[in-house]
């Protein structure tokens, strides 16, 4: 489990506070709640972290905010209350929600860490000339980009950018990340990413800046002001900070719930998590948590969501139209969890019909009211009672051991359809 008094920690990504809460990332934000509902009823009280947040730092959310004519505090204030509001009505029941840009504890927590890695020697100074990508906050190499050094994600060109920044000697850790990879085939989930991060490994861990001197809006860099801390940098230890207490640290995480069991991720940011998260805690000497989960990408009758074609799944909308407990079962059952998944309206209102409505309302309606009709409302006879080879007995009990399983390594379609 978590931290050294056992317990179980699960992470959402730290949502970028960009913009509104799409469906992609209430999505993860409903699996990570399953699993944490699934936890309390094994683990002892209070011992159960789920964590979430926003991640608020970075020159995207600063221009965004100077867009839209606000400060950027105010900006990011405004998108993290969405996102607390959407889960609220999700019924998602977080027990951390840590904000990067206003969480003091988080801000310390960073420069801590940052004087840790400074000491072992992992941190130094070096100038960069490369193509920059604002929607991803980093340099790209060449072989990463599309014709005309655009960016495969926004569609964009970088620009050429020279600075000089502080790095993380990532290329020191590439041994020992090929051993925890080999020694831990779960550490990432499902094969398929797993095998992704395989061969970003064999291309080599190169060296990333971890610092910033154009973008204003972050943490400071200890004994350098003129730098911010670079956004992923930054982010990645909110699930450390988000456990901890006003004035605690890094002596305090590992009795708080470090390390997490699962990061639940989406796939895109899984480099960030499977290289770099775990080479910056072996440099702080910090527990590994125990794996990453990339899950897929929705989309919606067919094709990519995006805003240019208007076919955005807004889950306020949804929520407001169907109720939480049906897009909760719908997005957990029908989506093979790690796969890309597909929302269409039919199949939604088909599948919750068929399931909820017909086989669990069903029979529902028929035990509980016939059984409060005719008997009062007690149960007629004893479990013990009935035949071992009952087939209702067989049933219930091969339903019993399934879903455990299921929801051991993160099947939520076997464990909805196992329930049914």
């Amino acid at each position: 489990g978590g931290g050294r008094g056992g317990g179980f920690t699960v992470t959402t990504p730290l949502y970028y506070a960009n913009a509104s809460p799409h469906m992609g990332s209430a999505y993860p934000s409903i699996a990570a709640d399953a699993l944490a509902r699934y936890a309390r009823l094994q683990e002892p009280a209070g011992s159960v972290h789920f964590v979430t947040g926003t991640d608020e730092h970075g020159e995207k959310i600063a221009e965004s905010a100077a867009r839209a004519g606000v400060a950027t505090a105010a900006h990011v204030a405004a998108v993290s209350s969405e996102f607390r509001s959407l889960w609220e009505k999700l019924d998602v029941r977080f027990d951390h929600y840590v904000r990067t840009s206003a969480d003091a504890k988080h801000q310390s927590l960073v420069r801590e860490v940052v004087g840790r890695v400074q000491e072992r020697g992992d941190i130094y100074k070096a100038a960069y000339t490369g193509k920059y990508c604002v929607g991803c906050e980093e340099f790209k190499q060449e072989n990463d980009l599309e014709e005309g050094g655009v960016c495969p994600i926004h569609r964009t060109p970088c620009e050429e950018r020279s600075e000089e920044n502080y790095f993380f000697r990532l290329s020191k850790y590439q041994e020992d990340l090929e051993e925890l990879l080999a020694n831990n085939p779960d550490f990432v989930r499902p094969e398929a990413r797993r095998q992704e991060v395989l061969g970003w490994l064999k291309d080599g861990a190169r060296d990333f800046s971890i610092s910033r001197a154009s973008v204003e809006w972050g943490i400071p860099i200890p004994g350098d002001d003129s730098q911010t801390v670079y956004v992923w940098f930054d982010a990645l230890l909110g699930y450390i900070s988000a456990l901890l207490a006003e004035g605690e640290g890094l002596e305090e995480a590992c009795e708080r719930g470090w390390p997490a069991k699962v990061h639940i991720v989406g796939k895109d940011i899984l480099r960030f998590h499977c290289v770099y998260w775990p080479a910056m805690l072996m440099s702080a000497g910090l527990p590994l948590p125990g794996g990453v989960y990339g899950h897929g990408f929705l989309t919606k009758d067919g094709l990519k969501m995006g805003k240019s074609l208007g076919n955005v799944l807004d889950p306020v909308e949804l929520v407001d139209t169907f109720g939480a407990d049906r897009i909760r079962y719908f997005f957990l059952k029908e989506i093979d969890f790690g796969s890309d998944g597909d929302f269409s309206e039919v199949r939604f209102i088909d599948t919750v019909n068929a399931d909820l409505a017909n086989d669990v309302g069903n029979c529902l309606n028929r035990t509980l009211n016939l059984l409060k009709k005719n008997c009062g409302g007690l149960l007629p006879i004893d479990s013990s009672a009935i035949v071992v080879d009952h087939p209702v007995r067989a049933a219930a009990e091969t339903a019993v051991r399934t879903y455990p399983r299921a929801m051991d390594v993160l099947d939520f379609n076997m464990a909805c359809t196992s329930a049914l």
